[in-house]
């Protein structure tokens, strides 16, 4: 995870529990906050998606 600072956002998504229970999952595994690990997680997973589109 990079070292940017960060606004504080809500956005009003609906996600099922069990997407949730990962990140949360995830979260616990890794020693981070869920805010962390939901930042954490998008962040690379749109890393992720540029990349496939530079292909």
């Amino acid at each position: 995870m990079s070292n940017k600072s960060y606004v504080v956002m809500r956005p009003a998504i609906d996600i099922s529990y069990g997407l949730h229970g990962r990140v949360k999952d995830y979260a616990e595994a890794n020693d981070l906050s869920l805010d962390k690990a939901y930042i954490e997680v998008l962040e690379t997973g749109l890393e992720t998606l540029e990349t496939q589109d530079q292909q």
